[in-house]
């Protein structure tokens, strides 16, 4: 069992883009499943990443507080300002433009820390950030989604903060304190959790593009060149703002994927709730889903045979 639990966390990348492919060529097998199901989903992804965290992983935040407030600055700067550029050099429509921005507005994904421990970087700067922007999303990701998106469609910024609350904050928070009550227990488990991880993303892909598929065909190359572009510039910008600060090369490689790696299920999550009149807005999300963890695993094998 552990075996194979190893083989789907370790190639998680095909795995949802198999789930990708699956749901464009046959939408309509799904097509019974409700959208809804997609933040229970996003909270077992969530409660597992807080079963992996200990308490000492964040003491990163106190005895490193200047590269962890760099990073997250990045993050929240660099990747809203790219999806809001992008959306209008390639005159995006409204529903396209607000799912770019929600993946731009949200914290780094759990994928970073994965990618990062491959890459040879800082691993507790990534764990460090991605805890710190997770817990700062409920303010920011609703805040900036509003000053970038909120012209043009209507952005309900405390119900966004209360479902980022409820679907990240709170199951990792859960799964800190369950592993803290039954740590033996919890021990065992981790060995299952990334694989728990992946057929979780996998499957919200799997929901949001059947959904949508009809849709995605018709204009899906410009969306996915735009996904591209987004998580192409997010790698290389952060690794250019660390090199700027004189950072260390581990440091540069954990900023550039930290930067570039976005919870894209968190923005699917946030588009199906809060933007149920424009369905368009959850497909940028999922293709991210699918394209960040391609380009993780190819920027991770660059860096890991180059010397840190």
């Amino acid at each position: 069992m552990k075996r194979l639990c190893k083989l789907i966390s370790d190639y998680m990348g095909v795995l949802v883009l198999l789930a990708a492919v699956v749901a464009m060529l046959w939408p309509e097998a799904f097509s019974h499943i409700k959208p809804t199901i997609i933040n229970p989903l996003l909270g077992i992804i969530m409660f597992g990443m807080g079963l992996t965290l200990r308490w000492d992983d964040f003491r990163v935040v106190f005895s490193r507080p200047r590269d962890v407030a760099l990073g997250c600055a990045a993050q929240f700067t660099v990747m809203p300002l790219l999806a809001y550029a992008l959306a209008h050099l390639f005159a995006l429509d409204e529903a396209l433009t607000v799912g770019v921005v929600l993946v731009g507005c949200c914290p780094g994904g759990t994928a970073s820390n994965v990618i990062t421990y491959l890459a040879k970087g800082d691993l507790a700067l990534s764990v460090g950030m991605t805890g710190v922007s997770t817990l700062l999303a409920p303010v920011l990701t609703p805040l900036f989604v509003w000053l970038l998106a909120g012209k043009t469609v209507d952005v309900d910024v405390a119900a966004m903060f209360l479902s980022i609350l409820w679907v990240v904050i709170l199951p990792i928070v859960a799964g800190l304190l369950v592993k803290r009550l039954w740590p033996r227990q919890t021990e065992r488990a981790t060995a299952y959790l990334p694989a728990l991880s992946s057929i979780s993303i996998a499957s919200i892909v799997l929901i949001v593009i059947s959904a949508s598929a009809h849709k995605l065909l018709t204009g899906g190359i410009l969306i996915i060149l735009v996904v591209m572009l987004h998580n192409i510039f997010g790698l290389m910008a952060g690794y250019l703002v660390a090199r700027l600060l004189h950072l260390s090369e581990p440091k540069c490689r954990a900023l550039s994927i930290e930067v570039g790696m976005q919870n894209s299920g968190l923005a699917s999550s946030l588009a199906t709730l809060h933007f149920a009149a424009y369905p368009m807005a959850t497909i940028p999300g999922a293709v991210f889903s699918v394209w960040h963890n391609i380009s993780g695993a190819i920027v991770a094998r660059l860096f890991a045979r180059s010397k840190p």
